[in-house]
């Protein structure tokens, strides 16, 4: 039951102290007068008024979670590819039986009976409705409506609430409680979203004068202009994949697609139509993705004209690679929600139809959905919009998971990005690869209004780290609007989040003058050369995240043989701290790295040369992808959680060391032997990958 403005009619209820304390409990919560400066506490709520009141139980073992991940996905250990189920998953995380009979216990000892309450689905709230009068008793408290200065949006809360001191223990939150939030509703460009980013940089190219750079869009095989054109061809050549599948007969199997995301962007099948005649003439016109519709998802995009550019290019690198496989196309979120109004966070409807007990799953003050920070379905703001509940685990996970958005540590709170790592740590346990991009403004972030560079601290001079892990890109055409930011980037130190349980990519580049048989360099491109915006490979370390374990060892040869020049900071509780500039006890981004540079691409019934990370990824994802299809029909698990066998076999891998990643008024980070901080432990070299991961259990 919502919490309604009609509780106003019934009458306001005669205010009052609440009664002292008890001995026997414990403040719980208290709220930061600093978080609610701009709210305002308004009425008393009537005590005869319906709370819909939630408990967030104590989650086992999540402390343990990265050492289970590790048990899995080290290829030293004995239980090496022996994946989780899902329930496996849940019943590993859930509260302990103790916990919730202990909370059952309370409250039904209080008067709330048991058949009012609720345990939900993956076991990790209790729920009942409680009258106002039942709640303020229950915590010691009084509930009062709260309103939004500017939203004018009201919700009931409190300013803290006790517990037991026995149960305080069991419990991680309870709602409503003293959390405030107001669902935001912007306006933003078509295409566009916040988290996502505006579409990759591309240039438009005159196919009636073919004089760009002197390439004509049949030369589909020649490697001679590598340097101007990543074609599939080059891409073959350059990562040593051979153009026939591996499998049997050449038939694929039914239960291995390449997962991809999207949102707010949509293919359009006669832009994949034209490339495959142009390219890649062996894959049949009308060639599509598995639509996989979350929550109003939309594709493909009917006029051409309007086919989207980041779409177009996971697709037409993906299916070059992994072709006779199939894509699944996982299309999330209505028209209004990516393409009319904003949203500041992202993913978490995604989660949701992946993982059912993730639209429930409590952590870190948070039960589900975010309504501040994501979509809100039944969509409230417009008939046309999805008008169906939040889909919760309606699909069954790609085993590789390719996602180009993402967006800076800085735009989210920590609870939220706690929440989604944890997400990802279960899925890895149960064999999911997820294949991210590192970003594309090297050690900085896109400019915004706090900060024209895209930097942080008060003299924006200070790394700004990617979520989670993927910048928001550049575009042209430049008559977009540019996306909104935080206003408090600039001055406060805000937790960013690279989380340990993805894989994150980097870019290179084959240089002018330089042939896909020479080492390629990192990518970075200077300011009109030729976008309309400088661009290079997100890298860094994360001011949230510790190096994990499988990285240390990397990391520590990194700044024991290539220390940077720049000084740094020791932990998030330091940040800035004597003019440090990034944290040196970071988790350090990317893990590998591939080519993003002078990809040709139809998009748009236009043909364009476009780039970014948004290249990198999915032709990571593809060869990953191709590996599992080869360990399936083996009778082997599939590859699951790629970092820890990626740090400990790098040679399988191609070094690079040239190149840096521009950023903050600097130079960046360098290449250099070994992993680094621009494009990680190098490209790939897919048959010494191969090779390698066939050779594991």
């Amino acid at each position: 039951m919502r919490f309604s403005i009609l509780w106003f009619a019934i009458g306001i209820a005669a205010t009052g102290q609440c009664a002292a304390v008890p001995k026997s409990h414990v403040l719980h919560e208290k709220r930061d007068a600093t978080t609610s400066h701009q709210w305002v506490k308004r009425e008393q709520i009537p005590s005869s008024a319906i709370l819909p009141m939630r408990i967030g139980l104590k989650q086992q073992n999540l402390e343990n979670g990265h050492d289970y991940l590790m048990d899995i996905a080290h290829p030293d250990s004995p239980k090496y590819g022996k994946h989780w189920t899902a329930e496996e998953v849940i019943q590993k995380f859930a509260p302990e039986q103790k916990t919730v009979d202990a909370v059952t216990e309370w409250l039904t000892g209080f008067g709330i009976h048991s058949k009012r309450i609720t345990h939900s689905d993956n076991r990790g709230w209790l729920a009942f409705d409680a009258t106002t009068e039942e709640a303020e008793g229950l915590l010691h408290t009084k509930y009062h409506i709260y309103e939004h200065e500017t939203e004018g949006h009201m919700i009931p809360a409190c300013e803290s609430y006790h517990l037991p001191q026995n149960i305080q223990q069991h419990i991680d939150y309870i709602t409503p409680g003293i959390k405030l939030f107001a669902p935001q509703k912007l306006s933003r460009s078509l295409s566009s979203r916040n988290f996502s980013g505006i579409s990759s940089p591309s240039i438009k190219i005159d196919l009636t004068t073919s004089t760009h750079s002197g390439f004509p869009p049949t030369a589909a095989g020649e490697l001679s202009t590598c340097h101007r054109w990543i074609t599939p061809a080059c891409i073959r050549a350059l990562y040593s994949v051979p153009l026939t599948s591996e499998y049997p007969a050449g038939k694929p199997r039914s239960d291995n697609a390449l997962g991809i995301f999207e949102s707010g962007d949509a293919y359009a099948q006669k832009d994949l139509d034209r490339f495959f005649a142009n390219f890649t003439n062996h894959i049949p016109a009308g060639t599509h993705p598995t639509l996989a519709s979350i929550d109003g998802g939309e594709a493909p995009e009917p006029d051409a004209f309007f086919g989207g550019g980041e779409s177009a290019l996971d697709l037409e690198l993906a299916y070059p690679l992994i072709w006779p496989q199939a894509v699944t196309l996982y299309q999330t979120d209505d028209w209004y929600w990516t393409g009319w109004s904003s949203v500041a966070g992202g993913f978490n409807t995604f989660l949701d139809a992946l993982d059912g007990s993730y639209c429930t799953y409590s952590a870190f003050g948070e039960t589900g959905n975010d309504p501040k920070l994501d979509p809100v379905y039944p969509n409230p703001w417009t008939p046309s919009g999805y008008q169906g509940q939040f889909m919760c685990g309606v699909y069954k996970p790609a085993n590789v998971i390719s996602v180009s958005y993402g967006g800076q540590e800085a735009e989210l709170p920590e609870y939220y990005q706690k929440r989604q790592c944890d997400e990802f740590m279960k899925l890895g346990l149960q064999g999911v690869s997820l294949i991210w991009a590192s970003g594309d403004s090297g050690v900085a972030g896109p400019a915004f209004h706090q900060s024209s560079n895209g930097c942080l601290g008060s003299k924006s001079t200070i790394f700004n780290p990617t979520w989670p892990n993927k910048h928001v890109n550049p575009t042209l055409p430049s008559t977009r609007p540019t996306t909104t930011y935080p206003k408090c980037l600039a001055n406060i130190k805000i937790p960013r989040h690279s989380c340990p349980y993805i894989t994150n990519v980097g870019a290179t580049k084959v240089y002018a003058n330089h042939t896909i048989y020479e080492p390629e360099s990192a990518c970075n491109d200077p300011l009109g050369q030729p976008y309309r915006v400088a661009y290079s490979s997100g890298g860094g370390f994360s001011n949230f995240y510790p190096a994990p374990t499988y990285q240390q060892a990397a990391i520590d040869s990194y700044f024991a043989n290539h220390a940077p020049s720049y000084k740094s900071f020791d932990g998030n509780e330091n940040f800035g701290k004597d003019g440090g500039v990034y944290n040196r006890l970071g988790r350090g981004i990317p893990d590998v790295a591939a080519n993003r540079d002078n990809i040709p691409v139809f998009s748009g019934d236009d043909f364009t040369q476009s780039g970014g990370t948004s290249a990198s990824t999915p032709i990571f994802a593809s060869l990953i992808n191709r590996i599992n299809e080869q360990r399936l029909n083996a009778g082997k698990p599939v590859l699951g959680f790629l970092n820890p066998a990626l740090y400990a076999n790098p040679g399988m891998l191609n070094d690079i060391t040239n190149g840096t990643n521009p950023g903050c008024g600097t130079e960046g980070f360098s290449a250099v032997k070994g992993w680094d901080p621009v494009t990680g432990l190098g490209t790939p070299n897919y048959a010494k990958m191969l090779e390698y991961f066939m050779g594991l259990p």
